[in-house]
């Protein structure tokens, strides 16, 4: 019998679970790892985009030939930008020179178009981010051409549902506490979700840059955490699925993304970096006995132009 192939977005999801086993502190909690960086582009965002796009294509807002346009600081738009080349529509990113190089190049071997708001020396800001939202809704006006508003699509949460039972499944219901940073807020929310439905004593920890610890109460700043930390509150964010927000300076998150990359063999980047740091704050805490989970966002290969691996 020939077995059916899978077309290429099948192949999102059902990512493996890795323990941390060099750089978790004595006595503290074990670490567990989604290794999302082993979907298709190399990041957890391809689950959202696939909702997000089959979202649109069921409510009829999206036909052959549509324009998708969306603002990003390129892991969204390397995700809708491959999921839009495999069903056959064109994606037109707003992107910024904040944001690495290689997410740029692997926009456009996607077939993206990208259009760049200009940041104030490459750093991520309030002023930057609510640029490159209003610059993606002005093209969006465009005539068959749809703006994918991750910040206020629902759809975006549906998307990261079975990242949680994953979680769940593959660790054999062992989950005291679940660790994430924040950007849209769509994966913290959609896999504390689910991981609360299994067992509604999950501890769930969010994580934002020590710079711009908006959901913390503190003002807006500018900081180098790639993909998250808006500078202000995602419109969508629930902060009663929230027992506690953690703050990671960017300088600790680029620390322990090399740390994981020479000690635990994980290539990867900045906010993981910053997941890892708090996911041991937590362990600490818990103790022995417990188990901590988190999410490896994606892939180092995507930061080696930038500070994060060009100063080691």
């Amino acid at each position: 019998m020939t077995s059916r192939a899978n077309f290429i977005i099948d192949t999102i999801g059902k990512t493996p679970l890795v323990e941390l086993k060099n750089i978790v502190p004595a006595g503290s909690a074990r670490i567990i790892a989604k290794l999302e960086s082993a979907n298709p582009t190399g990041s957890m965002k391809d689950r959202m985009a696939i909702a997000v796009i089959k979202g649109a294509e069921e409510k009829g807002l999206i036909k052959t030939g549509s324009t998708i346009v969306e603002y990003t600081a390129g892991t969204t738009g390397i995700s809708l930008a491959f999921v839009c080349a495999s069903l056959g529509y064109n994606f037109h990113a707003v992107f910024s020179d904040a944001f690495s190089n290689e997410k740029r190049i692997t926009m456009k071997a996607f077939g993206a178009t990208i259009t760049d708001v200009i940041s104030d020396n490459k750093k991520i800001t309030e002023a930057l981010i609510k640029g490159m939202i209003e610059s993606s809704r002005k093209i969006s006006e465009q005539a068959n051409h749809w703006w994918a508003d991750q910040l206020n699509n629902h759809d975006a949460e549906t998307g990261y549902y079975p990242l949680g039972d994953e979680i769940w499944e593959q660790s054999n219901g062992d989950v005291d506490a679940f660790v994430h940073t924040v950007s849209t807020a769509h994966s913290i929310h959609g896999v504390t979700k689910t991981l609360l439905k299994h067992d509604d004593t999950i501890k769930i920890f969010a994580v934002e840059p020590d710079e711009s610890a908006v959901l913390s109460g503190r003002p807006s700043g500018a900081h180098k955490i790639e993909g998250i930390g808006l500078g202000f509150v995602p419109p969508l964010w629930q902060p009663d699925l929230v027992d506690e927000i953690l703050t990671v300076s960017t300088n600790d998150a680029m620390a322990m993304a090399r740390k994981l990359a020479s000690e635990e063999g994980i290539f990867t980047g900045t906010s993981t970096g910053a997941n890892i740091v708090a996911a041991c704050r937590v362990a600490e805490r818990l103790g022995s006995g417990k188990t901590v989970a988190t999410i490896i966002v994606d892939s180092g290969l995507r930061y080696i132009s930038t500070p994060l691996y060009q100063s080691i």
